[in-house]
C-alpha cells in the first residue's frame, strides 16, 4: 500500500460511520489492532473552542523537557498526516501507508468512522515509536467520542465550552458541558479553562466528584495594560506574552500551564522556563493566526459564534488602532452562519463572501446578504477575494482577514507559496 492507497482506504470510510449509542465500535477497533491505547499515556482534551491552542502549549513544554510527544489534532489544515505527529512532526507517508495497510488487515465490514480509523493508526503509531505521552484532542464531545475508549489519562483537560454540534451534543452550553465531561475518569484528575460559565464550573465540579477525580484549582491570571494584539498577562507574578494573537489565548494558556504543572507530580520534570518559552513560542495555524507582512493577513477558522467572537473582538481592537479591516469569509451549513457573518461583517469596512471550498458551503450570496446589511458586501472568489482585500488593506493601512469555515482557511494556507 503506498500513501495514495492508505488515503483511498481511510476515504472509503464514511466522516461519522454507523450511528452509536455507546463505545463498544471503538473498543471493538482497538482489541483488533492489539490495544495499543493500553500501553500509552494520555493526557485527554475536550471543549468547544481552544483545544487545539491548548495541547499546542502543552505539548510544547513537554518536547522541550525532553519527552517524545504523540500528538492527535483534528481536522487536519494542510494535509491529511499534519492530524498525526509526534514532536510536532507529521506522520510520514511510508509509515502512514504500512500502519493503514495493518489497520486494513484487522478490520471487518463494520461501519467505522474515518476518524476511528485514523485513531488507530495515530495509536499503533505512537506506540511504535515509543512515545513518553500522547496530547488527544477529541472530535466531537466527549463522552461518546471514541477518543473516550482510552483507560484513565493522565489528566482530562476541558476547554472553553460553547454551543456547536448542538444537533449531536444538545441545544444547551450544560447540555454540551455533560458531554465533554464525559472524557472525566475515576482516578484522574481534571483541569478546566477558567473562560466558562458558573453552570459549566458546577457541572464540570459534579461529574469530577462523582467519578472519583481531582478537580485541579487554577491560579488566577489578570491581563496585563490594555491587552494589545497578542494580550500580555500576568501569571503569579510573571509577564507572560503569547505568540498567538487574541485576548482569549490567556484562557487557554492559564489552562495549559496548569496541566503541565500538574504533570509534574505524575512524574514529568517539566521547567518553569520551558512552560514559559511553550505560551510565547507557540503558534498554531489557522487559529486566529497573525501573518505577517505587506499586508498583514489573519487567518483564522474559527466556526461557530464564540470562536468567531474571539476573532471579531480583536478585529474590534484593531479598529481602534484605525486599521481598516478587509474580510474574506466563508461557512458550511451545519455552523451558525447567520451569527458569525454577522460579527465579521459589524467589523469590516468591506466584506468579500465565498463559497465551493467544501461540499456543504453555504452560497456567498447568503452571506453577502447577511453582510450587506452591516458593510458593503460582494461575492467573488477566494483567490479574487483574497487578492483584492490584500489590496484594499495594503492601499488603506489595513488588514486583510481570511476566516470562517476551517476549510476555507485550509485551502488559502495551501494556496501560500512555500
Amino acid at each position: 500500500m503506498d500513501i495514495n492507497e492508505a488515503i483511498s482506504f481511510i476515504n472509503s470510510y464514511t466522516k461519522s460511520g454507523g450511528r452509536i449509542t455507546d463505545l463498544s465500535r471503538a473498543q471493538e477497533l482497538m482489541e483488533r489492532i492489539g490495544s495499543p491505547e493500553k500501553r500509552l499515556k494520555f493526557v485527554h482534551i475536550a471543549g468547544t473552542n481552544g483545544k487545539g491552542s491548548t495541547l499546542e502549549y502543552i505539548s510544547n513544554a513537554l518536547i522541550m523537557s525532553g519527552y517524545k510527544t504523540g500528538q492527535f489534532t483534528s481536522p487536519f489544515i494542510l494535509r491529511y498526516n499534519d492530524r498525526i505527529r509526534i514532536n510536532g512532526h507529521d506522520i510520514d507517508d511510508d509509515s502512514l501507508a504500512e500502519i493503514a495497510e495493518q489497520v486494513r488487515g484487522a478490520v471487518n465490514d463494520r461501519p467505522y468512522s474515518q476518524f476511528e480509523i485514523t485513531m488507530a493508526i495515530a495509536f499503533l503509531w505512537f506506540e511504535r515509536e515509543n512515545c513518553d505521552i500522547v496530547v488527544l484532542e477529541t472530535g466531537i464531545g466527549g463522552l461518546l467520542d471514541c477518543t473516550n475508549v482510552i483507560p484513565a489519562p493522565l489528566l482530562s483537560v476541558i476547554t472553553s465550552i460553547s454551543l456547536d454540534h448542538t444537533a449531536l451534543l444538545g441545544n444547551t452550553v450544560e447540555e454540551i458541558a455533560s458531554h465533554k465531561a464525559g472524557i472525566i475518569k475515576a482516578g484522574s484528575a481534571v483541569v478546566l479553562a477558567d473562560d466558562n460559565p458558573d453552570s459549566v464550573k458546577a457541572l464540570v465540579a459534579e461529574t469530577a466528584e462523582k467519578v472519583g477525580a481531582e478537580l485541579i484549582p487554577l491560579e488566577p491570571c489578570k491581563p496585563y495594560s490594555d491587552g494589545g494584539l497578542f494580550a500580555p498577562f500576568m501569571y503569579r507574578g510573571i509577564k507572560l506574552t503569547p505568540a498567538m494573537a487574541g485576548l482569549h489565548q490567556k484562557y487557554n494558556a492559564q489552562t495549559a500551564i496548569t496541566a503541565c504543572i500538574y504533570l509534574r507530580s505524575k512524574g514529568f520534570e517539566i521547567s518553569d522556563g520551558n512552560i514559559i518559552r511553550a505560551v510565547e513560542i507557540t503558534q498554531v495555524r489557522a487559529r486566529v493566526q497573525y501573518i505577517d507582512g505587506k499586508p498583514p493577513v489573519i487567518v483564522d477558522g474559527g466556526h461557530n459564534p464564540a470562536g468567531v467572537n474571539m476573532l471579531s473582538l480583536m478585529l474590534m481592537y484593531l479598529s481602534t488602532r484605525n486599521k481598516r479591516i478587509y474580510a474574506v469569509m466563508g461557512m458550511v451549513d451545519s455552523k451558525d452562519y447567520a451569527e458569525c457573518v454577522k460579527m465579521i461583517a459589524r467589523q469590516s469596512d468591506k466584506f468579500f463572501a465565498v463559497d465551493g471550498f467544501a461540499y456543504n458551503s453555504v452560497p456567498a450570496e447568503t452571506l453577502q446578504d447577511i453582510a450587506s446589511f452591516y458593510t458593503e458586501a460582494e461575492t467573488s472568489t477566494l483567490a479574487e477575494a483574497v487578492e483584492s482585500a490584500k489590496q484594499l488593506a495594503l492601499e488603506n493601512d489595513g488588514v486583510a482577514v481570511v476566516c470562517g469555515s476551517l476549510y476555507l482557511a485550509s485551502e488559502y494556507l495551501n494556496s501560500m507559496p512555500e
